[in-house]
């Protein structure tokens, strides 16, 4: 069939029920509009709202068309700059679908009632409509249902692609074609929803954070916003978290280094281990900047919220200013630079070939040096031998040495912790659930997903140390005693420990009025095998050893064990038991500073 023009009609062949039919009545506009999209899905076809007419006066709708997506003609001004426009990069290149199409359906309101009445339907097409294999290819049939915007809605909260996200659709909907729309659409919802939340995302964080306080009072917040309503600072606590402090916030391990969202604030988590050695979260911050204001406000509040005041030692970055900081707002606390952060540094410093040949004996000073006095020499003796004495960067880090070297803090409780990795483990924990694009709120409820997920971890411990024990070696009833108390992951420690110390002896060196000194050596042991020293007081019963294990780890070393087993001490006294490493670790009642 041919219109005046000779152009080629196309007719639909749809059975009449599915097809308009003039004076047909509907109760909606929105009704009408169903009716006809869902007869050009029988045709092939792409349908939208068109013009419309208001009554004067009242501004009143009473006359409304819909037509055919090729409808009209393409404006001559916008097919003029299309031609003589060169591309540009990045710049979308539409194309051109008006035809000039025909086919329609227009509706009047009705006079005597309220519903709306179709006054004339067109239903020829001037071009070939699609076949039904690509159907769900047109604009009015594709549609980002609730429960398709939904799963991508979680898929994006796990920071899953949104290549990935598709194809996830597509095999939940048996095929491409069946999702009910196109990629584009689903990229397109993602943007819309970003853009809502890109004008008042610091807002929305500070209400996902009321809502949380409402839910369990002893959940702490606090932000601060610059008067354009962008966060500038925020930390955040919540009750397992300032739990965890309690029991296991004697070291924290606090680093800076990790952007988790669109606006490149920072990250910091401060971090520590629990009973089990595991990575635990006592909270965290994210800072626009690292000023001295930054610094000291987070430290404030760590003092203000946490049940158990400031650590007994906090590992940082070598940072100038958070040092004089810490030193500020957290004066007992033994501040402490991470080792591994140190010896990385080396390679920078140092010429190439000269540090190549040295690094194992720099590390071995640095980190196996027994006294003070040990390290002097060795440091002193290493820097001649290498011809580094007038090296600028070696001569201001023996400036710092305490804050670096562990001879000079292996004396305190450490958790066994030389370096910040612990912080750098959780970076790489949670950079598998927060990407660097998130906003706000993106990131909140990924890092909440993290988190619970690295609670569970810990729950799943708890449990097998109910509900399992492990292995005996020996038959000393210190073993017994230790396996009922110790976590899993420390009784593994002690033991082995224990086991060791049986190839151990003493023999004393010096004795006065209030102490014994005994040489601790190893049966047949190598060369290389060092003595250590041993020294019991008498007057508080008590016994310390230059290795110091003890004191940094909180686990008894092998040459205090070997020394109770020569004095025939059969169960290990309380006072070689920390709390902290138990399995009743966690039992108590905790307190903040509002009761």
């Amino acid at each position: 069939m041919l219109d005046d023009t000779g152009t080629q009609l196309y007719t639909p062949q749809v059975v009449e029920q599915k097809k308009p039919n003039v004076k047909q009545e509907f109760q909606t506009i929105e009704e009408a509009f169903q009716f006809y999209n869902a007869y050009a899905r029988e045709c092939g076809f792409s349908a939208r709202m068109s013009t419309s007419k208001r009554k004067k006066g009242t501004n009143e709708l009473i006359w409304k068309q819909f037509v055919c997506f090729k409808e009209g003609e393409t404006n001559e001004h916008y097919q003029k700059k299309e031609k003589h426009t060169v591309q540009r990069s990045g710049e979308r290149n539409r194309g051109l679908v008006r035809v000039g199409c025909k086919a329609k359906m227009t509706v009047v309101k009705s006079q005597t009632g309220p519903n709306w009445i179709v006054s004339q339907f067109v239903e020829e097409h001037n071009y070939a409509l699609a076949t039904p294999s690509k159907i769900h290819l047109l604009r009015s049939h594709r549609v980002v249902s609730a429960a398709k915007r939904g799963l991508s809605q979680q898929l994006s909260e796990a920071n899953i692609p949104m290549c990935q996200q598709i194809r996830v659709l597509e095999i939940e909907a048996d095929g491409p074609q069946n999702i009910g729309c196109v990629e584009k659409d689903i990229r397109n919802y993602g943007q819309r929803v970003r853009d809502k939340q890109k004008d008042n995302d610091a807002e929305l964080l500070i209400e996902f954070f009321s809502s949380e306080e409402e839910k369990n009072p002893t959940f702490y917040f606090k932000c601060e916003l610059d008067e354009e309503s962008r966060l500038v600072r925020c930390f955040w606590a919540d009750p397992f978290a300032r739990r965890s402090y309690h029991f296991f916030g004697d070291v924290v391990v606090f680093d800076t280094t990790y952007n988790t969202n669109k606006y490149d604030m920072i990250f910091a988590p401060l971090a520590g281990v629990n009973h089990h050695g595991q990575t635990v979260i006592f909270g965290c911050a994210l800072l626009s900047g690292e000023k001295t204001e930054f610094f000291i406000w987070l430290f404030n509040q760590l003092l203000d919220v946490m049940p158990r005041g400031a650590p007994q030692v906090i590992i940082t970055d070598q940072d100038p200013t958070m040092t004089k900081d810490i030193a500020q707002v957290l004066p007992s606390t033994c501040h402490r630079y991470c080792i591994w952060h140190i010896l990385n540094k080396f390679a920078e410093n140092i010429n190439t070939m000269v540090y190549r040949d040295n690094y194992h004996w720099f590390k071995n000073i640095i980190c196996n040096s027994e006294t003070i006095e040990e390290f002097e020499t060795s440091w002193a003796e290493l820097l001649k031998n290498s011809n580094l004495g007038d090296n600028t960067w070696l001569r201001q880090m023996y400036e710092i040495r305490n804050k670096w070297v562990s001879v000079y803090f292996n004396h305190i409780f450490n958790a066994g912790m030389l370096s910040s990795q612990r912080a750098e483990s959780s970076h790489a924990f949670f950079k598998r659930y927060i990407s660097n694009k998130n906003s706000l709120m993106d990131f909140i409820v990924c890092f909440n997903r993290a988190i619970n997920h690295q609670r569970h971890d810990e729950l799943v411990v708890d449990h097998i140390d109910v509900n399992e024990q492990p292995k005996l070696k020996t038959m000393c009833p210190m073993e017994t005693q230790m396996v009922k108390i110790y976590t899993k992951r420390n009784f593994i420690i002690f033991q082995d420990e224990l086991f060791e110390s049986s190839a151990y002896f003493l023999s004393c060196t010096f004795e006065d009025d209030e102490s014994m000194f005994y040489s601790v050596r190893k049966a047949n042991g190598s060369c290389s095998s060092r003595n250590r020293q041993l020294k019991y007081n008498k007057l508080s019963d008590s016994v310390s050893c230059s290795c110091r294990l003890f004191n940094f780890n909180g686990i008894p070393c092998r040459h205090i064990l070997a020394y109770f087993r020569i004095k025939q001490v059969m169960f290990l006294p309380s006072e070689y038991i920390l709390r902290r490493w138990t399995k009743s670790a966690k039992i108590g009642k905790v307190w903040d500073n509002n009761g």
